[in-house]
């Protein structure tokens, strides 16, 4: 199983546990957007979105950089690819489960067998 740092996890899963900040990433991978350009289709201040972006520059999500007045900011998904690779071992460990409870299934569901002619005695 892939550890990563408990603190690393916890914020990139406290990140992408939001909706507007979920949103907010999948607008940056279609490439870098301003901070106003990010609020714009949310009901919020500028002072809320900086306050989510924060939240997911300290998760490592995205890179902001100051362009004389104007913040840049893009997608950094090195973090997301780290929280991938901690979720494939759940992925896996319900895969086993299920193909488990698919085997017995099958198994209960399969008719009894019978003798063949040349098994009776």
């Amino acid at each position: 199983m892939v550890e990563l740092p408990t603190t690393e996890l916890d914020s990139v899963f406290h990140a992408l546990g939001d909706a507007t900040r979920r949103r907010m990433l999948r607008n940056l991978a279609q490439g870098e957007r301003t901070v106003g350009q990010l609020a714009q289709p949310f009901a919020i201040s500028l002072a809320a979105a900086s306050k989510h972006i924060r939240a997911l520059e300290n998760a490592g999500l995205i890179r902001r950089e100051v362009r004389g007045r104007t913040h840049l900011c893009r997608l950094d998904a090195g973090p997301l690819a780290k929280a991938q690779d901690w979720l494939r071992f759940y992925e896996r460990f319900w895969t086993d489960r299920l193909d488990a409870l698919e085997r017995l299934l099958r198994a209960e569901e399969a008719p009894p067998s019978t003798p063949s002619e040349g098994d009776k005695g």
